[in-house]
């Protein structure tokens, strides 16, 4: 089986929610991801985070070890959060 790229790992991301931005590295394994999101508003961030797992589906069994994620509306990036 070959690794995701970080970039490989964006697109999953990018292709599953509709994301004002979508940042994402990491070694193979264990990736990094900053996510913007107006579909984040209202919501607390274990619902974020089940969102970005749905869209990523079954790559995060089978592909991706470890992604830790940092879910932000777009209002919250902007005022640094």
């Amino acid at each position: 089986m070959t690794l995701p790229t970080s970039e490989q790992v964006r697109q999953y991301i990018a292709d599953g929610l509709d994301c004002e931005r979508v940042e994402v590295q990491g070694d193979g394994q264990h990736f990094e991801a900053l996510i913007v999101c107006a579909a984040f508003a209202g919501k607390r961030p274990v619902a974020r985070h089940q969102m970005v797992y749905a869209a990523l589906g079954d790559r995060m069994r089978a592909e991706i070890h470890a992604l830790s994620m940092r879910t932000l509306t777009p209002q919250e990036f902007e005022a640094g959060n």
